[in-house]
C-alpha cells in the first residue's frame, strides 16, 4: 500500500490518474449524451422521463455515477498538484535565449478552462441533479408508461423549463465551448500519458481527438438550442 501511495504521488504518477479520470470522464460523456438526445425524440418527454427512472433504480448504474463524481473530484485535485508542480518546476528563461515554438492555446490554458468547466458543473448540477434528488417536481401519474407502474418523476419538465431561459441557454452553450477546448488538449494527452501519443497510432488519436472535441460538445449545446426554438 505504501508503494501506492508513494508512486500515486509521484510526477508519473499524478499524470496517470490524471489520464485514467480523464478517459473515464470522455467515456461517460458518450454515455450521458446518448441519454440527452432522447429529449429530441419529439414524444412530450417519454423517452427521457423512462431513461431518468431506469437511470435512478438501476443499482449499477447507481454506482457508475458514484464513481464518476469519485473521478471528477480525483481529476480536479490531480490537476491543481500537477499544475501547481509544475509552476514550481518551472525554470527562469535566460535572457536573450531564443524562444520555443508556442504549444496550442488549449494546452497552455488546460487550468483556466478546467475552472470554467467546473463552475459550469456546479451551475448545471444545481439546475438538475440538486432539483431532481431535493426540488419540488410533478410526478408522471403510474401506468402513463407502459411497463412503468409507479409514479415517476416528470425529468423533461424540470430541464424543458431550464431551457426556456435564453440566459440558461447561452450558458450551457458558453460552456460546451469551454469543453470542446478542454477535450482538444486533454485526450491526446491521456493516451500520451499511456505511451500511445508517440506510436502509429499517433495520427488516428489525434484525428478522433479532434472529431471528439468538437462533435461531443457540439452535439450537448445543440440539445437546449433546438428545445428553446421549439418553444419560443
Amino acid at each position: 500500500m505504501n508503494n501506492i501511495a508513494t508512486f500515486l504521488r509521484s510526477s508519473i504518477g499524478r499524470k496517470l490518474m490524471m489520464a485514467l479520470t480523464g478517459l473515464f470522464l470522455i467515456l461517460f460523456l458518450v454515455v450521458h449524451l446518448a441519454g440527452n438526445l432522447q429529449l429530441l425524440a419529439g414524444d412530450g418527454g417519454e423517452a427521457f422521463n423512462r431513461y431518468s427512472y431506469f437511470m435512478a433504480n438501476n443499482g449499477l448504474i447507481q454506482t457508475v455515477s458514484k464513481l464518476n463524481f469519485a473521478f471528477i473530484v480525483l481529476h480536479v485535485i490531480y490537476s491543481i498538484w500537477l499544475t501547481r508542480s509544475n509552476a514550481a518546476a518551472r525554470p527562469v528563461q535566460y535572457a536573450g535565449k531564443a524562444e520555443k515554438v508556442p504549444s496550442p492555446w488549449s494546452s497552455r490554458n488546460m487550468g483556466i478552462l478546467g475552472t470554467l468547466i467546473l463552475l459550469f458543473l456546479i451551475v448545471h448540477l444545481k439546475s438538475f441533479w440538486f432539483e431532481f434528488k431535493f426540488g419540488q417536481i410533478d410526478m408522471v401519474p403510474a401506468n402513463t408508461y407502459e411497463g412503468i407502474a409507479v409514479e415517476i418523476i416528470d425529468a423533461y419538465k424540470v430541464v424543458a423549463t431550464a431551457y426556456a431561459s435564453p440566459w440558461y441557454v447561452l450558458i450551457y452553450v458558453v460552456g460546451m465551448l469551454v469543453l470542446g477546448f478542454h477535450l482538444l488538449h486533454g485526450f491526446q494527452s491521456a493516451f500520451q500519458t499511456l505511451g500511445l501519443g508517440f506510436s502509429k497510432y499517433k495520427n488516428i488519436i489525434r484525428i478522433v481527438g479532434v472529431i471528439y472535441a468538437i462533435a461531443i460538445p457540439a452535439l450537448f449545446a445543440l440539445i437546449p438550442i433546438v428545445m428553446y426554438l421549439q418553444n419560443a
